[in-house]
């Protein structure tokens, strides 16, 4: 595999968003799952910083995960150690990296914003602790949040050099996912090595601690049934029946708090059901997805069963990744995949592996019966054959996925 340094892989999507908040006053929020490239995000922002002739002194960098930081991850002498820095009224620019790490970090963030007029503020972090009521009741509203992922299979594409049409490429990065720096390596042993020790830190740090989890291998248990069940219909029950044939027993209330643990950490994502007919969101029959594949890989043992599902978890990845809404859409016939809306744009999508016959193709287009606005309508699947018919739009998977996010 070629491949260049994850540093200059330049993310242009993110960058693209929050260029235009650079100056402004507003808390800068980056949140995503570890090593998905936030802290390379926050380097290229202050690269494209300096350009501007902004001194050094004025650009302030904290990476908590540094053990030379470890000391300011008291909130007070975090608040001291960086108005100290602040000795003009000309801007200074001040980069809080994995800021989860400090209790109470909202409370300095908030001063800095309150008693200082010349400050810009970016902070990344691995978990929603960044994303809770506590941290918008004290900011107030005075923040703007992006979202970062692992890499797009476009991203993914840049990074290696490799042909995005070869069938090697495409279901390494399937198989594998996108977190940038696994793919500095062509072992799979290597990778999985990886991508281990990334899912033991963020369970450890982000889970285990937090939730005093005793019996790990219960939680472990309902980790593996997730990924298994990817994109399926989430029932409790049903978790609760596989754990007891696994000699487990859980509530459905711890259930629901280790469901919501996961979320947190960013591992997994819950995607809600919107009635098409009713307009409106459905609390119950959700769906669970994977933030990166690679990560359910690791904790999967039958791949080629779930590489239908696997694919639609690509498609939702990257759905958000282009800043989409997504939603699973109910009609009266069935579901579609999935509905994804940005603004005042909204698109539908059903997502198939081949359509291998007219039966296949008939469920596939035969979804969007009785939906009769004029929003855009796809049938996403490997197919190389264009399908298109009675205004549905049928599209290559690997060709979707490269078109330039608009």
């Amino acid at each position: 595999m070629i491949l260049g340094d994850d540093f200059m892989l330049k993310r242009e999507l993110y960058l693209e968003r929050i260029r235009g908040f650079y100056d402004s006053d507003l808390v800068k929020i980056l949140v995503g799952i570890r090593r998905c490239g936030k802290s390379v995000i926050l380097n290229q922002i202050i690269e494209e910083i300096k350009e501007k002739k902004v001194d050094d002194s004025h650009i302030i960098y904290i990476n908590f995960e540094y053990i030379e930081y470890e000391e300011l991850r008291d909130y007070k002498e975090l608040n001291k150690y960086i108005k100290d820095k602040i000795v003009d009224s000309k801007k200074y620019y001040i980069f809080l990296d994995e800021i989860q790490k400090v209790d109470k970090f909202e409370e300095v963030v908030n001063s800095l914003r309150a008693s200082l007029n010349n400050v810009s503020i970016f902070i990344t972090g691995s978990n929603s602790k960044l994303l809770s009521q506590e941290l918008s009741s004290v900011l107030s509203g005075r923040y703007v949040l992006f979202n970062i992922y692992p890499l797009s299979y476009k991203e993914y594409i840049l990074l290696t050099n490799n042909d995005p049409y070869k069938d090697e490429t495409f279901w390494d990065y399937v198989k594998w996912g996108g977190l940038p720096n696994r793919c500095e390596f062509d072992s799979v042993v290597n990778i999985k090595d990886y991508l281990h020790s990334v899912f033991d830190s963020i369970i450890l740090r982000d889970v285990v601690d937090r939730l005093g989890l005793k019996d790990t291998v219960l939680f472990d248990l309902l980790l593996q049934y997730i990924v298994d069940t990817t994109g399926r219909e989430f029932s409790a029950d049903n978790v609760i029946n596989f754990l007891k044939k696994e000699g487990k027993s859980i509530s459905t209330d711890t259930l629901y708090n280790y469901l919501d643990a996961l979320c947190k950490a960013l591992i997994i994502k819950k995607i809600y059901r919107y009635d098409i007919r009713g307009k409106g969101v459905l609390k119950t029959l959700n769906k669970y997805y994977m933030t990166d594949l690679g990560i359910a890989q690791i904790k999967n043992n039958n791949f080629e069963i779930t590489k239908a599902f696997a694919i639609e978890n690509i498609i939702y990845n990257e759905l958000l990744i282009r800043g989409y809404d997504v939603y699973i859409g109910k009609t009266r016939e069935g579901e579609i995949d999935f509905i994804a809306n940005r603004e005042d744009k909204k698109e539908y999508y059903q997502v198939a592996y081949l359509l291998a016959d007219d039966k296949v193709c008939e469920r596939e287009f035969g979804a969007y019966k009785g939906i009769d606005d004029n929003y855009p309508k796809y049938v996403l699947s490997l197919d190389k054959m264009d399908f298109t018919r009675n205004g549905v739009i049928h599209k290559n998977i690997i060709d979707w996925l490269m078109e330039d996010n608009k």
